[in-house]
């Protein structure tokens, strides 16, 4: 995935980047593979719950992508919506596998109280690390 990734984020905002059809036709044929994974491996419910906290999420993701960007000296405004769509998809994915992995290194999937403490404790430092990345680029 970070093949993967990597190269559409770097595609997506490099200074002669490749036409955004062909952006969209290596990233999204990638993003249909993994979300067919993700469904087989996880369930349509946990995908379902992956895309509504994107989409809750946007401003976090503009954040994060935006400090990552102005690492390399580039400010996120500068490129068009329609660029933001694979690297915007690929964050959606990484988190949702992130929220995954503490899942079970925390043994939490099964323990209802401790899953909901943990899912609760993932949020606040997921808010902490927007926050910070907000404050960074400003």
């Amino acid at each position: 995935m970070l093949m993967f990734g990597g190269s559409g984020f770097f595609m997506a905002y490099a200074d002669k980047r490749p036409d955004v059809t062909f952006l969209y036709m290596h990233g999204g044929f990638a993003i249909l593979v993994y979300t067919i994974f993700y469904l087989t491996m996880f369930g349509r419910d946990e995908v379902k719950w992956m895309f509504i906290n994107a989409a809750l999420g946007l401003l976090g993701i503009y954040t994060q992508i935006g400090w990552i960007l102005s690492l390399f000296h580039k400010d996120i405004g500068d490129y068009p919506i329609r660029v933001h769509v694979i690297p915007f998809l690929y964050f959606v994915l990484y988190t949702f596998l992130l929220r995954q992995a503490v899942l079970d290194i925390t043994r939490s999937r099964e323990n209802e109280t401790r899953r909901r403490h943990v899912e609760n404790g993932y949020a606040v430092l997921l808010a902490f690390g927007y926050l910070i990345s907000y404050v960074l680029r400003k």
